[in-house]
């Protein structure tokens, strides 16, 4: 993990955090990164398994419960003095949401309702940051996203990122609830084990002596960020929070501004892997955004918040990872 610097070590010791969805790809990421910084954390989700909780520390604490249950989240909050909600619970595939858009938006919209409801309503908490995703902005045609520019979402994944983000918009504006908005660009690094994403299904062929397969036609352009850098900018987003309540309500872009297309990521891929095999271009998905650029100015502005790793750092310490803990 990247150095957190010493204020954020010293804010976060002994403080009670509420991680949901702290069993997924972010979440583990998360926990472990505030468990390294003393903080007591709680672990929520759905969807505990051996393998997500043999990959977050034992101080970490697994609660399974759903998001979706104003008693249940308000109750552990109350229970365990919770301060600090961070909150990553969501599906977070764009072609499962094409197929179950019910389900997505009962996830993703839902469930944040219900997390910022139950930070209104119980005394304790003074910080929520909500995971929104620069997907919520829509097509915006090439041109960099930036904090001030509409959130156009048109299909259901977008969507339900997008009315997360305004939920929490209403909270700090309504009932002045301390939260703010992560919005990350593409998320890459070890221990996603979503395969139809481009990275880690590129590593697993690759491992399994299979060409690589791209969904798209290979030219999609992505802003790709490395997983640690992304864990260092929500978790600044929620110190400054605390210490700065004029970010209240705010939305910060987490960027590395490094845009590639598609086919590009995986010969890099390749590359560093050894490989010859060519990808297959399938050129199969449908309403996706084709051309998808971050900038992480405001962020850098306010927080002092920079990625810390280029995308090779990052590639390179994610394959190791799946070497490490998958494909030994």
């Amino acid at each position: 993990m990247g150095d957190l610097g010493v204020s954020q070590q010293d804010f976060w010791a002994e403080r009670v955090v509420l991680v949901t969805g702290a069993a997924g790809f972010l979440g583990r990421w998360v926990s472990s990164a505030l468990s390294s910084q003393g903080a007591r954390v709680v672990g929520f989700d759905i969807n505990w398994t051996d393998r997500s909780r043999g990959w977050v520390p034992n101080e970490v604490q697994h609660l399974v419960g759903d998001v979706r249950d104003l008693s249940q989240v308000s109750e552990v909050i109350t229970e365990m003095k919770v301060t600090t909600v961070i909150h990553l619970a969501a599906q977070t595939l764009v072609q499962p949401a094409l197929h179950e858009p019910i389900d997505t938006f009962d996830h993703n919209i839902r469930g944040s309702w219900i997390v910022l409801e139950a930070c209104r309503t119980v005394d304790g908490v003074d910080s929520v940051v909500v995971a929104s995703s620069d997907k919520a902005y829509g097509d915006g045609q090439g041109v960099p996203y930036d904090e001030e520019m509409p959130l156009m979402a048109r299909h259901p994944y977008d969507v339900s990122k997008a009315c997360s983000d305004i939920l929490a918009q209403t909270y700090a504006e309504t009932y002045d609830l301390p939260v703010a908005i992560s919005r990350c660009g593409n998320l890459y690094g070890g221990g996603d084990l979503n395969w139809s994403r481009i990275v880690p299904g590129a590593i697993r062929s690759l491992v399994n002596s299979e060409p690589p397969l791209i969904r798209s036609d290979g030219t999609f352009v992505r802003d790709y960020l490395y997983i640690e850098d992304a864990v260092t900018g929500i978790l600044e987003l929620a110190r400054q929070l605390k210490e700065s309540p004029s970010i209240k309500g705010e939305a910060m872009n987490f960027a590395s501004e490094m845009r590639l297309p598609v086919l590009e990521v995986v010969r890099k891929i390749t590359a560093a892997m050894g490989s010859q095999l060519e990808p297959v271009i399938l050129n199969e998905v449908i309403y996706e955004i084709p051309e998808q650029r971050v900038s992480a100015a405001k962020a850098r502005r306010l927080l002092g918040w920079k990625p810390q790793y280029s995308f090779e750092e990052g590639l390179h310490r994610t394959i190791e990872w799946y070497r490490e803990n998958l494909f030994d």
